[in-house]
């Protein structure tokens, strides 16, 4: 799910370097599906030191999404936008959304602290830059359509998903994708609002 120092820092810096010489991105939606992939098997023996399960505190909880060597120098507030931890890797860590009763901590990059900045106050939003987000603690569920649903039902595709990362990007790069969360990959959630984003997930649910 999301609804924000990586393992993939070497592919990520490449596209990051070719948007900012005024280029495109190079190979487009199958560029980002290579990254996707090898991202994922270098994040899966990460994942396996996250603690899978919410923690005791909101600063330990919000730790959890991503592996020791990136919680060490993140930053982390609540969702009020209290500072618990102050950091200077340039990855913000909150804990589990308060209208959610699982498990479902988050950390983010600049791209997607305005992504969820915006999402949580129901505002417009448009990726125009490569963010990526970790969820190493997995979560607690989420509709695979409604950005805003508060539980499942028979409409909503309502999915459970175990370790993962989320790639926000310009929808160009983003529409290849599918949109079936039982594809074997990356796949596409919130499809066609603002806040759709690629879930990669990196273990089982």
């Amino acid at each position: 799910m999301m609804g924000p120092r990586d393992a993939g820092r070497c592919v990520v810096s490449r596209l990051k370097c070719n948007q900012l010489r005024g280029g495109e991105p190079e190979g487009g939606a199958e560029y980002i599906s290579r990254w996707a992939v090898a991202g994922a098997l270098l994040v899966i023996a990460l994942a396996q030191a996250t603690p899978a399960q919410a923690q005791s505190t909101p600063l330990e909880n919000a730790l959890s999404a991503t592996w020791p060597g990136m919680a060490e120098g993140a930053t982390v507030v609540d969702w009020e936008g209290k500072v618990l931890k102050e950091g200077s890797n340039g990855y913000t860590c909150m804990p589990t959304p308060p209208m959610l009763t699982g498990n479902a901590p988050m950390c983010l990059d600049k791209i997607w602290m305005a992504w969820a900045k915006a999402w949580q106050a129901k505002e417009p939003f448009t990726a125009e830059a490569l963010g990526i987000a970790y969820m190493l603690a997995g979560d607690a569920g989420a509709s695979n359509i409604d950005p805003y649903a508060e539980g499942p039902n028979e409409d909503n595709q309502w999915i459970k998903e175990g370790p993962h990362l989320m790639i926000i990007a310009p929808s160009a790069l983003l529409d290849a994708f599918p949109t079936d969360p039982e594809n074997g990959g990356p796949y596409l959630m919130w499809k066609g609002t603002d806040y759709q984003h690629l879930m990669v997930p990196v273990g089982a649910r």
